[in-house]
């Protein structure tokens, strides 16, 4: 890989301190560092996997996260080496990123997604069938840099992007001012003055879920009833993802941080980098079997404004349809209207997007505003 002659990062100015392990603001009294017996390396925790914590519904938990950029086999596996590529100085990659890269957490290019993933930790008394809610009360950002990367044979475009020979990488940074938090894209790294792309951060976790059945880990890329791997944006600080719990206890786990991502992500990654989560878990008791109804069990979402619908398939279309019965079902369970006024009201009102066409299982997600239904009258 080309050395990139790039000036040192002045992490300073960028308004984000880096938050080393067990340093700066962790706000619950339950922490889980990603240390590597924390941590698993493109898998997904299964049943037979131990917790690193156990915690009773309603706890509220602090997660260290760890973006998979800089770390993995095609970069090098050293990620001081990797950014100083980029002018970050060692000193400013993060501590257990370089542990995880240098320890024996195992890990193959090849047959393993490329996530870091945190976890599990144990709800105590979920059980199959119960809703596990986890409510995002805070991210923050622990570096100011990360990576969006392209590679072939992935992405919207397979075959066409990226253009190189190979690997994309393009290097990434976080600023906070006056006027809010940004990311920004250098146009050409090699002509500072030609200037910047700078776009809104919206930091949330790519991968949130509990754990399957079994012995077997899951990969860590497609997702699934389990959650998992779902990439959608919406779900940052003050959402709440409802996971259909499946084995005792939950084993709830924490991956995939971004900053950033648009709608479809369709490089291949967004712009990934380390976040240090803080999540509030609750049991919602036979949940799993209420809502959203209709005999579906699956992952789905709630905001200050929007309930999420949320579908999952190889095929993009199916996983439309599974997103509308999910709506439906949602507002059918929420507000016990109609279902033929639900799907007249969703084709009127309703926003579909899709969630991500790159982790083999699409997604497409329906947020639909709560505001609607302020003057429906809903029988308890």
């Amino acid at each position: 890989m080309p050395a990139i002659d790039s000036p040192l990062l002045d992490v300073a100015a960028t308004g984000f301190p880096i938050l080393q392990p067990g340093h700066g603001a962790i706000p619950s009294t339950t922490y889980v560092p990603a240390t590597p017996a924390n941590t698993l390396w493109g898998r997904l925790p299964c049943e037979a996997d131990s917790p690193c914590a156990v915690v009773p519904s309603g706890s509220v938990v602090t997660v260290d996260t760890i973006s998979h950029e800089g770390l993995l086999e095609d970069q090098g596996r050293d990620p001081r080496a990797f950014f100083a590529r980029y002018g970050v100085s060692g000193a400013h990659v993060l501590d257990d990123a370089q542990q995880i890269a240098d320890s024996g957490v195992p890990h193959h290019f090849d047959d393993d997604g490329p996530h870091l993933v945190t976890g599990p930790i144990a709800v105590a008394g979920a059980r199959p069938g119960d809703l596990l809610a986890v409510s995002v009360l805070g991210l923050t950002p622990r570096v100011p840099y990360g990576m969006i990367s392209a590679r072939h044979g992935f992405g919207a475009l397979p075959g066409e992007m990226p253009s190189l020979p190979g690997p994309a990488f393009t290097f990434a940074t976080a600023h906070a001012d006056r006027h809010g938090a940004w990311g920004r894209l250098a146009v050409d790294p090699s002509e500072p003055a030609r200037g910047s792309l700078r776009f809104p951060l919206r930091p949330f976790l790519g991968v949130m879920g509990v754990a399957v059945p079994g012995d077997e880990r899951p990969h860590s890329v497609p997702p699934g009833s389990h959650g998992g791997n779902i990439d959608i944006s919406l779900l940052g600080e003050g959402a709440t993802l409802f996971l259909p719990v499946q084995v005792d206890d939950a084993l709830v786990y924490f991956g995939d941080p971004h900053f950033a991502q648009g709608d479809g992500e369709v490089a291949l990654t967004a712009f990934e980098a380390s976040l240090r989560a803080t999540v509030k878990l609750e049991v919602v008791p036979g949940g799993a079997a209420l809502r959203p109804g209709h005999g579906r069990v699956a992952p789905f979402a709630e905001t200050d404004d929007y309930l999420v619908a949320i579908g999952l398939d190889e095929d993009l279309d199916v996983a439309m349809r599974d997103c509308v019965r999910c709506a439906l079902d949602l507002l059918v369970t929420d507000y016990r209207i109609d279902r033929h006024l639900a799907m007249a009201y969703l084709s009127a009102a309703g926003d579909f997007a899709v969630s991500q066409v790159v982790d083999g299982v699409k997604g497409i997600h329906g947020k639909i505003r709560k505001s609607d239904f302020r003057e429906v009258d809903v029988p308890r």
